[in-house]
C-alpha cells in the first residue's frame, strides 16, 4: 500500500455541480408517488393567480434511497430548528390537482 497524500481515501466521492444546476429551482409543492421499485418526487412551483403549473423537476429514487432521504431531511430539520427555532407548519387549503392522465386503460 502507498501512503501518498493525494491518493483518494477509500469510499470518498468527488462530486461536481455545474452552474445551471447550482442555481436551483424554486418549489413550493412536492408530489410523491411510488411503486414497488421506485419513488417519484415531482417538484412544482405554484404561483397565486396562475391557473396552470408545470413540474419543474422530477427525482426518481429507489425505496432504499427514499428512506435515506427521509432520514437525512429529518436530521437536517432537527438541526435547523435547534439553531433557529421551530418551523411553523401552517394549515394550507387542499390544492385541487389536475395531474397526469385522467382516463382508464
Amino acid at each position: 500500500m502507498s501512503d501518498k497524500p493525494n491518493q483518494k481515501k477509500q469510499g470518498q466521492i468527488n462530486i461536481e455541480i455545474d452552474e445551471k444546476i447550482a442555481e436551483g429551482i424554486y418549489s413550493n409543492l412536492a408530489i410523491i408517488n411510488h411503486s414497488v421499485s421506485e419513488f417519484v418526487v415531482d417538484f412544482v412551483s405554484i404561483m397565486p393567480g396562475t391557473p396552470k403549473s408545470k413540474v419543474k423537476s422530477r427525482i426518481i429514487l429507489t425505496p432504499q434511497h427514499a428512506k435515506r432521504l427521509l432520514k437525512a431531511l429529518g436530521e437536517n430539520v432537527t438541526r435547523f430548528e435547534n439553531a433557529h427555532g421551530e418551523i411553523k407548519d401552517y394549515e394550507q387549503p387542499p390544492i385541487p390537482l389536475n395531474f397526469g392522465p385522467t382516463g382508464q386503460a
